[in-house]
């Protein structure tokens, strides 16, 4: 019997999520299976993988093909890795101690690499939301400067309509005294 590890689909459309599954090769994507592993939602970034990696490593060392999708996923989580490890020592390369060693220090590495990606989401978030914010109150003062400015026209506007007459009878007395003064001449 050929075992594959793979992704079964759950959700509704267009939000997919996936279990992943030792089945039988010949088993329908999603249909009977033989165990659950873990499960993968794409739609988070960075997406979210939960996995049983101790039992994801006891289907690979059986004998279990992963597909290319769930390959990367285990390369990810380091059960490759760690298999890789396994076999150099059946092969007499190195002991079972330095093989955990490299393994673990593997994980904290990418441990650290992982949080970096979060924190690193999470701070362009930040700062995208910053930079949102100060073009809104850049627009809103603008919009309150036009509306005052708008304001103060309509005001100057009303205001200067009293000292129009005033200025009329000024160069009506201008025009008067220089008539008299043409007049006198």
């Amino acid at each position: 019997m050929a075992v594959k590890i793979r992704l079964a689909r759950r959700g509704r459309k267009k939000a997919a999520t996936y279990d992943i599954v030792v089945a039988d090769a010949r088993a329908p994507r999603d249909g009977r299976f033989i165990e659950k592993l873990g499960t993968y939602n794409p739609n988070l970034n960075p997406a979210v993988i939960n996995l049983d990696s101790e039992r994801a490593f006891y289907w690979m060392m059986t004998g279990a093909q992963p597909t290319d999708t769930v390959r990367a996923m285990l390369s990810y989580r380091g059960v490759l890795y760690r298999r890789h490890l396994q076999l150099g020592v059946a092969k007499g390369a190195f002991d079972q101690a330095a093989a955990d060693e490299r393994f673990q220090n593997w994980l904290t590495e990418k441990d650290s690499k992982i949080e970096a990606k979060k924190t690193g989401l999470t701070d362009t978030k930040v700062e995208t939301r910053k930079q949102q914010l100060a073009a809104e109150t850049k627009v809103k003062e603008a919009r309150a400067e036009a509306q005052k400015q708008k304001q103060a026209a309509a005001l100057a506007a009303s205001a200067p309509a009293p000292a129009a007459p005033a200025a009329a009878e000024a160069d009506a007395t201008t025009e008067t005294a220089e008539l008299a003064a043409e007049g006198a001449a």
